[in-house]
């Protein structure tokens, strides 16, 4: 890892990282709350650096890190900080409300827990669990019966196992959300199929981190 911190800086990396995967891309613009410590000594152990690096799409250990806010300043990515309190979170949490190319917007929100090792906890509007440690398929749908049997049936019929789920709604009959761990990468085609079940709205495959 580059460090100086494992929890400051590898795992901040890594949460970057999964909040571009949750994008598809890197963000265009992204406005990154501090929490806790991360936001009174992240800075001096290059927390900003760590995040916007995994944005970038670069692993803890890249040498590229501790450049990472000026090369996304010379690729146009807008980046801001701000420093807040978030509640009842864990100490090294960051929010990241970033945007698309397309204008679409998403937030991600997780914790650095040590020895590079993270929990995201919010995608979206949803509350969540999610390591980074297995591929995690991401299905936004419509609340209604059938959406959830259609999903794991397709993924049952071409035999990927599912580790764990979660689902979660706004409300009956609103948006829902399902993370669906898996022990392998899930093939486009898969993922493609899926978003063509009826009540599916996106569909996005977030490999392992």
């Amino acid at each position: 890892m580059i460090g100086p911190s494992s929890s400051h800086t590898a795992g901040a990396a890594r949460l970057g990282a999964l909040a571009r995967a949750v994008v598809g891309e890197t963000p265009r613009s992204a406005h990154i709350t501090l929490h806790g410590s991360f936001a009174t000594t992240g800075r001096g152990h290059g927390t900003d650096r760590a995040l916007v690096a995994g944005l970038l799409g670069y692993a803890p250990d890249d040498e590229r890190l501790p450049e990472a806010l000026i090369i996304a300043r010379d690729q146009g990515i807008a980046i801001t900080f701000a420093e807040e309190d978030l509640g009842e979170v864990h100490p090294n949490t960051a929010r990241m409300d970033m945007t698309d190319a397309n204008g679409r917007e998403f937030v991600v929100q997780g914790s650095s827990l040590g020895g590079g090792d993270v929990l995201v906890t919010l995608v979206n509007d949803f509350p969540v669990e999610v390591t980074g440690e297995l591929p995690v398929l991401v299905v936004v749908h419509q609340d209604q019966p059938g959406v959830v049997a259609a999903v794991t049936a397709r993924l049952a019929a071409d035999v990927i196992n599912i580790a764990s789920m979660q689902v979660a709604r706004e409300k009956r009959g609103a948006r829902a959300l399902m993370l669906i761990e898996t022990d392998e990468p899930l093939p486009e085609e898969i993922a493609m199929s899926i978003a063509a079940i009826s009540g599916v709205t996106e569909v996005r495959s977030v490999p392992a981190v």
